[in-house]
């Protein structure tokens, strides 16, 4: 049985979800959004985890997009999928301008604190309610947390174009992701479809903001050399304003534009006369 849908069946519904998630009540986006931030946190501990107790950075990526898959299946918040969704639905006129900034700010505010939360109870179990040290794997987090953030700043604007940059390429995958986990009805489906878009920006290594809601604050609770100044500005503002063009530049708008545009076009073309030939 075929379970998938063809381009312009996706984008359609990539424009209903959009529409749909403008729509939620705003306790409905914070619940949504801390569930999404709590299950990315989960996914990224478990990935760099993987990665350390192997010494192989493409077995983390590996196992991250479960998370991503969690999120997909049972239609949570992410802001980063939300920033490639939500626009066509105000191109579409399913939407307002007004209702899009609402539903990225409120679904930032959730993922944060879910993020936040899972940070907590994460650093809890790591260092026995902060009487042991996180042993190797904080030294990890310490490290990419550091990475992140002050590694760029000895590059001045070189370092926050870079920043910028790695989101853009980042959310052009993840908002793939979402695509992908459209395009069939089976849960199988939905997630080898996001598995591989997600796999591919892990393993790069590029800038995902939700994901730093967890990595950046975790290392700083286990001792990064970090300000709460030089996560915001060297990545979190960066990095959210570059997965805002990646999401919507790279993947929502130029399908959209193709498959939605050429829908219209065919039904607004006039019907084919059919020629009976000449009159007997």
């Amino acid at each position: 049985m075929n379970d998938s849908f063809n381009p312009r069946e996706i984008v359609q519904a990539m424009v209903d979800l959009g529409a749909a998630k403008a729509a939620h009540r705003v306790p409905d986006l914070l619940i949504r959004g801390m569930f999404s931030g709590a299950l990315l946190a989960f996914a990224t501990s478990l990935a760099l985890d993987g990665a350390f107790q192997t010494n192989v950075p493409l077995v983390g990526a590996l196992i991250f997009p479960v998370g991503f898959a969690m999120i997909v299946i049972l239609g949570l918040e992410l802001l980063t999928g939300n920033f490639g969704l939500v626009p066509l639905a105000v191109m579409a006129r399913r939407a307002s301008f007004g209702s899009m900034l609402a539903n990225w700010c409120w679904v930032f505010a959730g993922n944060m604190l879910g993020s936040l939360l899972f940070a907590g109870l994460f650093y809890v179990v790591l260092t026995d309610v902060g009487n042991a040290a996180a042993g190797a794997l904080g030294d990890h987090i310490r490290a990419l947390a550091e990475a992140k953030t002050i590694a760029y700043e000895p590059y001045g604007y070189e370092g926050l174009v870079t920043a910028f940059v790695k989101a853009m390429l980042c959310n052009w995958m993840v908002c793939l992701g979402v695509v992908m986990g459209l395009s069939s009805t089976s849960v199988p489906g939905k997630i080898i479809g996001c598995w591989l878009p997600i796999f591919a920006f892990f393993a790069l290594g590029f800038e995902h903001c939700v994901v730093n809601m967890f990595a950046i604050p975790m290392g700083m609770m286990l001792g990064a050399k970090i300000t709460i100044a030089d996560w915001w500005y060297w990545n979190q503002i960066p990095v959210t304003l570059g997965n805002i063009v990646g999401g919507f530049l790279f993947t929502g708008l130029p399908l959209y534009w193709i498959y939605r545009k050429e829908r219209d076009a065919e039904r607004q073309a006039p019907a084919a006369k059919v020629s009976f030939g000449p009159a007997e």
